[in-house]
């Protein structure tokens, strides 16, 4: 990828470039499913985590857990979990938003004082799309998409999972970017867009 290819990935709408990592050890839970498929949805975790280099944990001291992973089938189901407002501000608005757009996921982010990420909020609704995915597809999408502060535009024209051999797997070059990006030289969060030249200059390596 050119240096410019991996700009567009952090560029936000307003053309500022905004660049967050995982500041510390992710520790998922999953919401909506069944155990066979909780096992593919952590499996997914440990994959794109082990490619970075990061780490994950039993448990985050500050918050239990921090990366909350939610499946459903209609977005008011949201409305219903205990707490999940005071997690996610405004989110009767929000819900009514992603209801009338008919959006089939949302990612949500906190962040540390350093910029990096402190916590991840993924809610996947189950509409005939995500349906029609198997679930390590759809877990690995989900993964991937949440282990770094993409800009909105990144995978808007094409999924950063490509089929080998008829099963899902990274992109090489999106898998590329997420391990230059955990290089520990690296910064956990960067706003001026040199720092995707760095990164540019990692690939591959």
């Amino acid at each position: 990828m050119s240096p410019d290819d991996v700009q567009s990935l952090f560029t936000r709408a307003d053309g500022s470039y905004h660049f967050s990592r995982w500041a510390r050890p992710i520790v998922p839970i999953v919401f909506g499913v069944e155990d066979e498929t909780l096992a593919v949805v952590k499996g997914a975790c440990e994959a794109v985590v082990a490619l970075a280099g990061h780490k994950m944990a039993e448990l985050d001291h500050d918050q239990g857990a921090n990366l909350f992973v939610f499946f459903f089938r209609e977005w008011d189901e949201l409305l219903a979990v205990p707490d999940l407002g005071g997690m996610i501000p405004g989110l009767p608005a929000l819900i009514a938003r992603l209801t009338a757009a008919q959006a089939s996921s949302y990612r949500a982010f906190r962040f540390e004082q350093s910029g990096g990420i402190r916590a991840g909020f993924v809610f996947v609704r189950m509409d005939a799309a995500n349906q029609a995915l198997s679930a390590e597809a759809l877990a690995l999408d989900q993964m991937v998409r949440v282990m770094l502060d993409w800009g909105e535009a990144a995978f808007a024209q094409s999924s950063p999972l490509a089929l080998a051999k008829g099963r899902a797997v990274m992109r090489p070059e999106i898998a590329g970017v997420i391990a230059a990006a955990y290089d520990p030289v690296m910064p956990v969060a960067a706003q001026d867009p040199s720092h995707a030249l760095r990164l540019a200059a990692r690939l591959g390596r």
